[in-house]
């Protein structure tokens, strides 16, 4: 199997309006720093508008690049996996499609790679362009929040934005679990890793993927797939409570010896609600780490290809890939004159 010197990986939704100019950044870049000797990796997570068929053209037109179309929306953390247990090079490139991460800065990264032989270098952002007040501060909080919960150092500021080489990228390939925060499982593989700084630039064309809600659940897996602390929670709850209640106590018997009984239902009703708001929660993180103890027994595939445009030299690892997954170029021109 010819391995190819790198590989970019992109996944995709609703980017319909950037592929062209994203394919011929990336194609000029990765030509500038392989030559020919390169392959680029798109992954299509079941985008709703013309992605798949632009890729499709895109695909019948460069002999080095692949289009991978899944079978639906498996969002972004599963679309990237998918394209990294395909994609075959001794270096790959991860990046958004959006164009927010200058692709040409890759020459930078290698050249940071061979200099401080390292396995990993991941861009940290310096400067975040056209983003809202609200979620540069939230990420900000965010990163810091997980850097003081998780026992892996995760470094902050950054994205999935990163190179790696292919022994990095393999150790990362033989984590299977479901609930996947990429940028935390690099760093939880280890070998050497350097940062990479950089301005983020404005997203080129169409709106984020990424909005609160999507946030927030990527916030829920880093927290719940690399610390145990808001288990730890319940614990260190149950010992505060137990000494206030020990105050209380006391209270309520000096009161009583002195003639003064605690009256009212004000301080009994405050006392029941925070006692039910800690349970409550405790519960529900309870709850959320046993339900990921059972999809992860389900031992399903990570994604499923429906279709692939163009050649792949890997099989699937951690997905499924189904029988009809080549399209003829014939097939593809033929969409085209129609």
């Amino acid at each position: 199997m010819h391995r190819p010197a790198l590989s970019i990986v992109i996944p995709c939704y609703n980017e319909a309006a950037s592929l062209p100019l994203l394919h011929k950044r990336v194609s000029a870049v990765a030509k500038s720093v392989a030559g020919d000797d390169h392959e680029i990796v798109l992954i299509n997570d079941g985008s709703r508008d013309d992605s798949w068929r632009i890729m499709q053209f895109l695909a019948s037109a460069d002999p080095r690049l692949v289009a991978i179309n899944l079978s639906r929306n498996h969002g972004h953390q599963l679309a990237l996996t998918a394209g990294l247990d395909l994609c075959s090079g001794e270096q790959i490139l991860i990046i958004d499609a959006d164009l927010q991460d200058p692709p040409e800065l890759l020459a930078d990264m290698c050249e940071t790679m061979t200099r401080e032989d390292a396995d990993v270098v991941y861009a940290v952002r310096r400067k975040r362009a056209g983003e809202t007040l609200f979620k540069k501060v939230t990420a900000a909080a965010f990163y810091r929040l997980l850097d003081r919960l998780t026992d892996t150092p995760i470094p902050l500021d950054t994205g999935d934005f990163r190179l790696m080489s292919r022994r990095a990228l393999d150790a990362l390939l033989s984590l299977p679990e479901q609930a996947r925060f990429i940028r935390g499982m690099v760093a939880w593989v280890g070998f050497r890793q350097v940062p990479f700084p950089y301005d983020r630039a404005e997203r080129h064309a169409g709106e984020t993927n990424y909005p609160l809600s999507k946030m927030l659940r990527l916030a829920l897996d880093a927290v719940t797939g690399f610390s145990t602390a808001p288990l730890r929670f319940a614990s260190h709850a149950s010992v505060a409570l137990a000494g206030l209640s020990l105050l209380l106590l006391f209270y309520i018997a000096w009161g009583y010896f002195e003639g003064d009984p605690v009256q009212g239902w004000t301080s009994t009703m405050l006392v029941v609600t925070v006692l039910s708001s800690v349970q409550m929660f405790v519960l529900g993180m309870i709850g959320e780490y046993i339900g990921r103890l059972y999809i992860e027994s389900k031992r399903r595939p990570l994604y499923l290809v429906a279709d692939i445009a163009g050649t792949v030299h890997r099989c699937t690892t951690l997905g499924f890939q189904a029988e009809r997954t080549r399209i003829p170029e014939s097939e593809i021109a033929g969409e085209e004159r129609r």
